[in-house]
């Protein structure tokens, strides 16, 4: 008996998007490590790793939202508003950590908090209030700043954090930084919401079924208002880890990242009609998308690609998953 759980266990384990994911990852992982001597290594690892922590947190909050069956692809131009008000605000009042969060989770929430207000309010699709937001908020930044970079930033920020330091033989140092932390802490609270909490399922019922979530009487508007303002909040915390590691603030570079985020939790196995999604797969999606593209830089490959593969993972990924849609009713109705 112990042994026929065992081998069901598996057998769903292996028909899950999260296993071929993984395949797919460990395969790509191996067929580089082969390829090349510098991927493999545990300075590119890490590199990698910081590098993708501020499209990792962002893809955390994403993926509150389309479980939620909405779609945000404003976040980027919230990251830009939330990063330069918070480092403003601490070069002129001489903030800390505290603070500095605050601001940035404060201004991105409010963000998410006006495209929820609009998207229920007027009943206009999530998709069309966002590309407005989107533009609205990046052409407020960019007419009342200028445009202006801010390169002086606090020396407790620019030096950031670094614990568990470890150097090794060719005097490289690793160790635990800001980025890293963030993109932990923003995944184990985005699990803890979705899967431990009577508001995360609420959330992932609302995405499945808007109109059954209603008639039971869940507050829609209260629980898109969360899921919108949560990852407004995300994206607060996202710019602040690039801020950090680009040790400058920059208006206009954040803007036009939407594509690499929105790709890592589809390819996650997160559903564009809401209700399905998940922590693990958004990871494996992050992991998989992070290394296809270091794999490119690391075979020479023009950076103008870039942009071509990860539409065409996007493609396939959800022409993977419609595929998979038609086919289990089919398959429900033959066993029927």
């Amino acid at each position: 008996m112990v042994d026929r759980a065992m081998g069901d266990k598996l057998a769903r384990l292996v028909r899950t998007h999260e296993f071929r994911l993984l395949l797919a990852t460990l395969a790509l992982a191996t067929g580089l490590s082969i390829a090349t001597d510098t991927f493999l290594t545990a300075q590119n690892l890490f590199d990698l790793l910081t590098a993708n922590a501020f499209a990792g947190i962002l893809a955390a909050g994403l993926l509150v939202v389309l479980v939620a069956g909405g779609i945000d692809i404003s976040f980027t131009a919230t990251a830009s508003v939330a990063q330069y008000l918070a480092m403003t605000a601490a070069n002129a009042w001489g903030l800390d950590w505290a603070s500095v969060f605050a601001i940035g989770i404060l201004a991105g929430a409010a963000c998410g908090a006006i495209n929820a207000a609009l998207i229920e309010g007027l009943r206009i699709p999530g998709i069309i209030v966002t590309i407005a937001t989107l533009n609205v908020f990046y052409g407020l930044l960019v007419f009342t700043t200028g445009g202006r970079y801010i390169y002086a930033l606090p020396d407790w920020f620019a030096q950031g954090i670094w614990w568990f330091e470890y150097v090794d033989a060719e005097q490289i140092p690793y160790g635990l930084n800001l980025q890293i932390l963030l993109l932990v802490l923003a995944f184990a609270a985005t699990a803890w919401l979705l899967n431990r909490t009577g508001v995360g399922r609420r959330i992932r019922a609302l995405g499945g079924n808007r109109e059954a979530a209603r008639r039971l009487g869940f507050p829609v508007f209260g629980l898109n208002l969360l899921a919108y303002g949560y990852m407004g909040m995300m994206a607060g915390i996202a710019s602040l880890a690039q801020a950090q590691l680009a040790q400058s603030v920059a208006p206009t570079v954040l803007v036009g990242r939407e594509l690499d985020v929105l790709a890592a939790v589809v390819l996650g196995g997160a559903s564009l009609n809401g209700g399905i999604g998940s922590v693990t797969g958004t990871i494996l999606g992050l992991t998989l998308l992070a290394i296809m593209q270091n794999g490119l830089v690391l075979a020479g490959v023009s950076s103008y690609w870039s942009p071509f593969f990860t539409g065409l993972v996007i493609l396939l990924s959800v022409s993977t998953a419609a595929l998979e849609h038609r086919r289990r009713p089919a398959s429900v109705g033959a066993a029927a």
